[in-house]
């Protein structure tokens, strides 16, 4: 069996409720109890920092990317398995998605929302298959998906295109689900194993 590899997007701050962190540790966590890899924007700060040392404490391969201008102000994380640090910001998406084979967003500010909208938009014109997650952890993304159904009343998405996100407030919920849907589960248990 190949090891499922999740693209995890988050904040590099820790955001004011301690619930943000606590998602970020359970995802981390279980990424690596499932025998996953993470890959990951490459900080050791907020909540990236979170998921990436639970995922390293639960034995999970991480693979952090980041542009060398983000290095210092990110704090890029040297502990990692394997840590790339590229030109731009474009290198470091474009790496990150050849390296995952599911995406995950997380609380985080506009570069959680540009990265997970950007795989969103790839995924509905065709350019992947891969299943893509919101974890609306304590309600944070409640308004953003507010709008989302405002964009489909006024006739800018459909239903097949909001569909095509998973949402689930629950960190092993979300993970199981995503695994299901990966391209890589030839057997719906392939990734159960809980």
């Amino acid at each position: 069996m190949n090891t499922l590899s999740i693209c995890v997007y988050c904040g590099s701050r820790p955001g004011e409720s301690a619930l943000h962190a606590d998602a970020a540790r359970a995802v981390g966590t279980e990424i690596g109890r499932r025998g996953w890899q993470l890959v990951y924007g490459g900080g050791r700060a907020g909540l990236m920092g979170v998921v990436a040392d639970a995922a390293l404490a639960s034995d999970a391969a991480v693979v952090g990317v980041i542009p060398q201008s983000l290095m210092a102000r990110e704090l890029g994380h040297t502990g990692l398995t394997e840590l790339h640090v590229v030109e731009t910001m474009h290198e470091r998406k474009m790496m990150m998605a050849e390296r995952s084979d599911a995406f995950l967003a997380l609380p985080g500010g506009i570069g959680t929302f540009e990265e997970l909208f950007e795989v969103w938009s790839w995924r509905q014109l065709g350019y992947h298959d891969k299943p893509l997650g919101l974890l609306n952890v304590a309600g944070y993304y409640d308004s953003l998906l507010a709008f989302l159904q405002q964009s489909r009343k006024q006739g800018f998405m459909t239903q097949t295109q909001l569909d095509l996100l998973q949402i689930d407030a629950d960190p092993l919920a979300m993970l199981r689900r995503l695994g299901e849907l990966s391209p890589l589960a030839t057997t719906p248990d392939d990734y159960r194993r809980i």
